[in-house]
């Protein structure tokens, strides 16, 4: 049985291929056509996809679509009349545009398919795919389920359990009332693009005060006992899709918006502060009344927010849930995995077989295939078979590395397959990369990446980060041995390393250790600020050559300059 994932409705958009239950493959078109956070339609991805099952589209038997068009039409046609007046962009955007997505849809299905069988085409509702999708590929047999995000059809919260093959839905928030939009608000505030920068706010937070405008947020956005959001909407204009997201009343309370390129002021870092605090009280709130309401050990997270890892920090440490699973792909990208696994599981009623641990579900390049690229590029290069000894050498030589090795990894944190990598024990080695190489903000930080063994000794979490999506403290000891990696407030965003997972990048994380006696790497994704991470050869020796990076590693290859 061959399943064909597909997010396409909304931001980032996606494909994979789900075969008898395995997930073969998944992509993001963003890695195909260089539009960072892509709207178009996963053409490139699904015929990739293809190519790397080495099967048709005749062999398809089934199309999962991560939106259902139709679901909350009443609650939405009902918004729109009522508020259609203070912005006619509404209608284009809620109406139309939907029309215009779903007709093109169905007719690169018919079309697809017009000389075969068609496989059968399933729409399913935007926060199952995000939610129960992610839970049938947790580790979790049972589980409480969340998913927070700015909006699905009309939906922006679910809150529910799962067992199996079944779930409940205990509860729901409608848009406007939006954790994600609000931020997304915020974000605008602070000078960055809503809806693609929230990282860079809660990147900003630490560098600001919450208290200082902790009440006034706080006020403006509550949950009830039983999960209900009550957004104060006098503060914002997201609700009426206007060019801002943020009202009059909002600048008059919160002080003039940054604009982008303007120096970051200490004003913005307290708004992103009280705006991160906030975000974090509700959302353990949430957590508080999904354990009550549940009595579940563990937690699924998924949706746009839930790759708000200073957030899953404080979820693992202060409710009574034992550990949470975040999808690698959290947000809209891997819907169309959760699409698919709804299908499977949900759906059709086959057992869970899958269990997506492994980010590294992309497609991968050969040495012969890095070789050709070399030769037509009239590059020189030298092949290692230990290469994993010679990157530790000149990472200890404080040399910053492109790395590109195996399957591509899936969702928006590079996990050592398509990675910048560096000495994290040089106090200079965060502002060189963020200047010289990702030509980014300053105050942005970097991710450490640990063989999974070590952790504790490091970093202060008992549970496994994997996907770089939990945020811990630095042990006070190792403050000022990895300095590269810890962020003002002595956090990081930890990624964990398996042998077993990644065998390459663990290899080379241990012998960095023996040379250095710390077996932690500075790792971020393999771009420079305002791309996607690259996906093929060529596209690494064009981020090499046009950045500050020393060394580029292709597979066994290993390029100077």
């Amino acid at each position: 049985m061959n399943i064909l994932g597909i997010n396409y409705f909304f931001h980032d958009s996606s494909a994979c291929l789900v075969q008898d239950g395995k997930l073969t493959v998944a992509l993001e078109e963003e890695r195909f056509t260089r539009v960072k956070h892509t709207y178009s339609f996963p053409y490139k991805s699904i015929e990739k996809c293809l190519s790397v099952a080495k099967i048709g589209f005749k062999d398809i038997d089934f199309v999962a679509v991560s939106i259902k068009p139709d679901m909350h039409w009443i609650k939405k046609f009902s918004y729109i009349l009522s508020a259609v007046h203070r912005s006619p962009s509404l209608l284009k955007h809620e109406v139309f545009s939907a029309y215009f997505k779903q007709r093109d849809l169905h007719q690169w299905f018919n079309r697809t398919w017009s000389d075969v069988k068609k496989p059968k085409l399933y729409f399913v509702p935007h926060h199952l795919s995000h939610a129960v999708g992610s839970f049938f590929v947790s580790p979790y047999e049972e589980a409480a389920l969340l998913g927070i995000d700015g909006s699905g059809e009309w939906a922006t919260t679910f809150m529910g359990e799962g067992r199996g093959n079944q779930f409940t839905r205990i509860n729901e928030n409608y848009f406007p009332h939006s954790l994600g939009s609000i931020y997304e608000a915020a974000t605008e505030f602070c000078g960055f693009r809503p809806n693609y920068d929230e990282g860079k706010t809660m990147g900003l937070a630490p560098l600001g005060n919450p208290a200082v405008y902790f009440d006034k947020v706080s006020d403006i956005v509550k949950v009830d006992k039983k999960g209900n959001l009550e957004i104060d909407l006098s503060y914002f204009d997201y609700q009426y899709w206007s060019k801002n997201r943020c009202s009059q009343k909002f600048i008059e309370t919160f002080g003039k918006k940054r604009q982008s390129g303007e120096a970051i002021s200490e004003n913005h870092a307290d708004v992103a502060a009280a705006f991160q605090a906030v975000l974090e009280a509700r959302i353990l709130e949430m957590c508080d009344i999904l354990y009550h309401a549940t009595k579940m050990d563990y937690l699924v997270f998924a949706g746009g927010v839930a790759l708000n890892s200073v957030a899953n920090g404080r979820i693992i440490r202060e409710t009574n849930f034992k550990d949470i699973y975040v999808m690698p792909a959290a947000g809209d990208n891997g819907t169309s995995i959760g699409a698919a696994y709804y299908l499977y599981n949900g759906l059709l009623d086959k057992p869970r077989r899958y269990l997506h641990m492994n980010p590294y579900v992309g497609n991968s390049y050969t040495n012969s295939e890095i070789e050709k690229t070399l030769e037509e590029c009239k590059i020189q290069a030298s092949f290692h078979e230990d290469i994993c000894e010679v990157t530790a050498n000149l990472l200890q030589e404080g040399k910053i590395i492109g790395w590109f090795q195996g399957n591509m990894e899936i969702g928006p944190r590079a996990l050592g397959n398509r990675s910048i990598l560096a000495n994290p024990t040089l106090l200079n080695m965060k502002d060189k990369i963020n200047a010289e190489v990702k030509h980014r903000e300053a105050f942005r930080p970097f991710a450490p990446a640990c063989v999974k063994e070590e952790k504790s000794k490091y970093f202060e979490i008992d549970v496994e980060a994997p996907f770089m999506l939990k945020v811990c403290k630095i042990k006070k000891d190792y403050l000022e041995v990895i300095p590269a990696v810890a962020h003002v407030d002595g956090t990081a965003r930890l990624q964990t390393v398996d042998a077993g997972t990644n065998p390459i990048f663990y290899e080379l994380l241990q012998k960095f250790g023996k040379q250095s006696g710390i077996p932690v790497l500075l790792n971020t994704s393999f771009n420079i600020m305002g791309e996607p991470i690259v996906e093929s050869p060529i596209q690494a020796i064009r981020c090499f050559f046009s950045t500050g990076l020393d060394h580029l590693v292709l597979g066994n290859y290993l390029i100077s300059k």
